[in-house]
C-alpha cells in the first residue's frame, strides 16, 4: 500500500526520514511529500499548490493510497479525500483536526515579510513537546522552515460529500481519544463529525511523534491500511 505523508507547519518532506523505513519494513511505500513553500524557497506558494502535489502523489499510486496529515495538514490530507474520494483509501490525521469549508487553512502566527516563522518551543510547552529533548528541539527546529501567508492564509475548499465516505483514522498524541471524542461530539470539528467511519487511537507522545516515536506511528499508520487479498 501507498502511504502518502505530509507534514504539518514548518515541516520538510525529511520529517518523515525515521518512519520511512518503518514503514517499508512493514511493506508500504513511503510517499514523503515535498510541500512548494516548505523547504523549496519558493515564498509565493499557496495553498492551492500544496493541495496540487499531494493529489499528484496520490494519483501516482498505483492503488488508493492512505493520505496522512500531521497537524495542520490534516486540512491538506483531507482535501486530498474531498478531491479523490474514490482514490483515497484511507485518511489518517494525526494531533489536529480539518478545517471546514470556507475556513482559513493555518493563519495561528503573525507573519513576518510574508512567511509565518517556526514561534518558538514555548508556544509548545506541555503536552506538546514535553517528550522532546532539549538536543532533539534544537535539531527539529534547525530544519523547520517558514511557511508562506499564500499557504497559511489560504481558504479551505471542500465540495464532495463523498469525502465522509472514506475512512478516517484519528492519531491521538498530546490529547487522548477520550478528549477528540469530546471535542467531535460537541461539535468542534464538524467535518470529523460527518464521517461513516472514523477511528480514534492513541500514541504515547507530544505533538510531533515522527520524531519522538517513529517505529510506533509507523505500525498506526500500517493499521490504517485497508486489508488487500
Amino acid at each position: 500500500m501507498h502511504i502518502v505523508l505530509i507534514g504539518g507547519l514548518w515541516l520538510t518532506s525529511s520529517a518523515w526520514d525515521a518512519v520511512a523505513p518503518e514503514l517499508t519494513a512493514l511493506g508500504h511505500t513511503a510517499v514523503p511529500v515535498s510541500l512548494p513553500g516548505q523547504g523549496d524557497g519558493d515564498a509565493s506558494a499557496t495553498l492551492e499548490d500544496q493541495v496540487a502535489a499531494v493529489l499528484a502523489a496520490v494519483d501516482a499510486a498505483p492503488e488508493p493510497a492512505v493520505v496522512v496529515g500531521h497537524s495542520a495538514a490534516c486540512s491538506l490530507a483531507w482535501l486530498a479525500a474531498d478531491a479523490r474520494p474514490d482514490k483515497v483509501a484511507s485518511v489518517v490525521f494525526i494531533g489536529g483536526f480539518p478545517e471546514e469549508d470556507g475556513a482559513t487553512h493555518a493563519d495561528f502566527f503573525e507573519p513576518v515579510d510574508g512567511l509565518m516563522g517556526f514561534p518558538g518551543w514555548e508556544k509548545f510547552a506541555g503536552p506538546d513537546s514535553d517528550d522532546i529533548d532539549d538536543e532533539l528541539k534544537a535539531s527539529i527546529a534547525d530544519d523547520m522552515v517558514p511557511v508562506p501567508v499564500g499557504v497559511t492564509r489560504g481558504v479551505v475548499h471542500l465540495q464532495d460529500e463523498r469525502r465522509f465516505t472514506v475512512p478516517g483514522v484519528l492519531i491521538c498524541p498530546e490529547f487522548s481519544p477520550a478528549q477528540a471524542k469530546e471535542w467531535i461530539d460537541g461539535g468542534d470539528t464538524p467535518e470529523l463529525a460527518k464521517l461513516e467511519k472514523l477511528e480514534l487511537v492513541d500514541i504515547d507522545s507530544g505533538h510531533w511523534p515522527m520524531f519522538t516515536q517513529p517505529a510506533a506511528l509507523a505500525q498506526l499508520l500500517a493499521a490504517a491500511a485497508p486489508t488487500t487479498t
